[in-house]
């Protein structure tokens, strides 16, 4: 499966309709974006039962602020419609491969168990 561009309109049903989103926040004139482009692209034919989605940053400046994009590429990761992994700069391929390893090997009760305890922590 290909990449898909996301944009603020697509962003949010793409993550609430899929079980894991994998989002690469970037933009043309990024050096490490471009070199990280063709491992993203290689894991989505490798991970087709994942969408590999792609936020250009510079034509989505709103949906960027919005969610914190402080420095290019981001990768995001959702799972089931959580946020599990959000972390700037490129990625070899091998770490990537590692990171969707572990985005599907987790126990989603936990994960929600833990936001809620933090949650209620916080309040």
């Amino acid at each position: 499966m290909a990449t898909t561009t996301l944009t603020a309109d697509t962003i949010r049903q793409t993550i609430e309709e899929n079980d894991i989103v994998l989002v690469d926040f970037w933009a043309s004139w990024c050096g490490p974006c471009r070199s990280f482009a063709p491992v993203f692209e290689a894991s989505s034919e490798q991970n087709p039962q994942i969408v590999h989605a792609k936020v250009d940053t510079e034509a989505e400046q709103q949906l960027a602020a919005e969610l914190q994009i402080t420095a290019i590429p981001t990768l995001m990761a959702f799972r089931d419609g959580v946020l599990v992994f959000n972390q700037a700069g490129a990625l070899p391929g091998p770490a990537l491969a590692k990171v969707v390893e572990g985005i599907q090997a987790l126990d989603m009760d936990d994960v929600r168990a833990q936001i809620a305890a933090k949650q209620g922590a916080s309040a």
